[in-house]
């Protein structure tokens, strides 16, 4: 299976995904992994940016591929309608998931202010997160849509009282009665 956790930053999708391993074991590729190499070397939103993030996913795409089709796979990101670049990264998700499905996506959400209250934590610094609160405020003022509301397996997880290890239960749960 591919269990696509998708939110907006500082929901707790990382956080959800670590959980959630612990819970079903399997892969956990989160959007982090797969771009640091690219913020580290080039300019973000550079073409040479976009670039480097297409080669680390030709790489990582051969990896999954070699995997064992009952290792779950988890993957994370903050894909919106309106983005080519979410619509590019889509378009990867629904492939992957032709040969490693069935597909869950999880739409992960929070309160405005526990969203900002996140964004913010110093601990954020350290895997080259944002910590632009502002930013997590827009999403929820522009009322930005979450890519993937049309799959056949969507959960709308609201984390904002829930704990990591909750949150996977839930997720854990949900994918038990598909």
């Amino acid at each position: 299976m591919l269990i696509f956790l998708n939110g907006f930053p500082g929901t707790g999708k990382l956080t959800i995904g670590q959980a959630l391993v612990d819970q079903i074991g399997g892969r956990l590729i989160d959007v982090h992994t797969q771009m640091n190499l690219a913020f580290a070397l080039t300019e973000f939103k550079s073409p040479a940016f976009y670039d480097t993030v297409r080669a680390v996913w030709k790489i990582a795409d051969e990896r999954i591929a070699e995997l064992p089709a009952d290792v779950p796979l988890i993957m994370t990101d903050a894909l919106r309608e309106g983005s080519d670049w979410s619509a590019e990264t889509w378009e990867r998700i629904e492939r992957l998931a032709e040969t490693r499905g069935p597909l869950y996506v999880v739409h992960v959400h929070c309160d405005p202010d526990e969203n900002a209250r996140r964004i913010g934590s110093a601990g954020r610094d350290a895997m080259r997160k944002s910590r632009k609160r502002a930013l997590a405020l827009q999403y929820h003022e522009e009322g930005r849509i979450l890519i993937g509301g049309n799959a056949n397996n969507v959960l709308e997880l609201d984390t904002t009282a829930l704990t990591a290890a909750e949150c996977a239960e839930a997720v854990a749960d949900w994918i038990a009665t598909r």
